[in-house]
């Protein structure tokens, strides 16, 4: 398939800069595939009728990292962005360098008047380098001091209050962007959630460079997913399993939760099992879901891989049509925008 097929137009203003002061106060399209039905009078806070109970609304509970260091080579003075992908062993990072033509192996970056120091390890493809940080005393504690929200750079600005860019119940910290859909949720909404029935499920799984990394190819087909960090509780895969024994849904907040799901399923033949490890599934359409029911999501990039993810759920002409809709009726797009409720699969995928 041809990229082009996944692209849209998409007015500048539409991209949400800021997020709502109430998370759950955002619109909510709910769309429906087989029924071939948009209905977007809604708020997220509705999202509660459309939850059955005994169903399971599964969650990512990861936490994001503030893994944005501006600092300066040691050598030269020169600016040097580092991003923290993940960490690959002990104080080795994985991480973006931007401009990454000035970060050769064994450079030093000097970040914080050197309270924080990285040496240059590897050189990676696609701007990626292996570093290695030095510092006295716990390094979350100075990367909590010196460290920046890692925003998308379509967001022009950095926030007033940093935890506006996490989910309310975010745990494990580790990503290097948060599990957008979530943001959504407060804390008044979830306990209503539960309230009525409806199982929560937490898994987690580290946002990194495979979420968020642009298609290059022409052919969706050629294009390669980065991997991350996944992890399933035993009590989290027992609530699914059971959940789907007795004949209710699964469903995914965010394209996180989907790519955990489904690596998780097809290795165990559509159940779930704890489980820990590392995916680089790729979902675009012709796939099989094999894990999830329903899903809510943001609304995606153009020719994004996560466009592909939920054309492949809900057909790639009925998702670009509901984009239409959605900027007609001047929805707020990306991470800080609006949502969707896909309420089930097409049945013919």
């Amino acid at each position: 398939m041809d990229i082009t097929e996944f692209d849209y137009d998409l007015p500048e203003e539409l991209i949400a800069q800021t997020p709502l002061k109430d998370r759950a106060a955002s619109r909510l399209m709910v769309i429906n595939p087989n029924k071939e039905t948009f209905d977007h009078h809604h708020h997220f806070g509705d999202i509660i009728d459309y939850l059955n109970p005994g169903d399971c609304l599964v969650l990512n509970d990861t936490k994001v990292l503030p893994a944005r260091l501006i600092g300066h080579k040691k050598e030269t003075g020169a600016k040097i962005e580092l991003l923290l992908l993940k960490q690959t062993e002990g104080d080795s990072w994985e991480c973006l360098a931007k401009p990454a033509k000035r970060v050769h192996a064994g450079i030093h970056i000097q970040f914080g008047d050197g309270r924080l120091e990285a040496v240059c390890d590897k050189e990676l493809d696609e701007g990626r380098r292996i570093v290695t940080f030095r510092y006295n005393g716990l390094f979350y504690e100075i990367l909590e001091a010196l460290g920046e929200m890692p925003l998308p750079p379509y967001i022009k600005k950095q926030l007033d209050d940093p935890d506006l860019y996490q989910t309310v119940y975010a745990k494990h910290r580790g990503s290097a962007a948060a599990p957008t859909a979530g943001l959504h949720f407060t804390k008044g909404l979830l306990s209503r959630i539960e309230k009525k029935g409806i199982h929560l499920v937490f898994i987690t799984l580290h946002v990194g460079l495979g979420t968020f990394r642009p298609v290059k190819v022409d052919k969706i087909e050629e294009h390669k997913m980065h991997a991350e960090f996944y992890q399933m509780t035993k009590d989290a895969a027992d609530t699914l399993n059971k959940a789907r024994q007795e004949g209710k849904r699964v469903i995914a907040c965010g394209t996180t939760v989907i790519r955990t799901l489904e690596t998780i399923a097809a290795k165990h033949d559509g159940s779930f099992r704890e489980a820990s490890g590392w995916t680089d599934i790729y979902i675009y359409p012709g796939y099989r879901y094999r894990a999830v029911d329903a899903m809510i999501t943001n609304f995606h990039l153009p020719k994004s891989t996560l466009i592909m993810l939920v054309s492949a759920f809900a057909g790639k002409d009925f998702i670009l049509k509901a984009y239409r809709e959605a900027v007609k009726e001047k929805y707020r797009f990306f991470s800080f925008g609006d949502a969707m409720f896909i309420e089930e699969g097409i049945k013919n995928r």
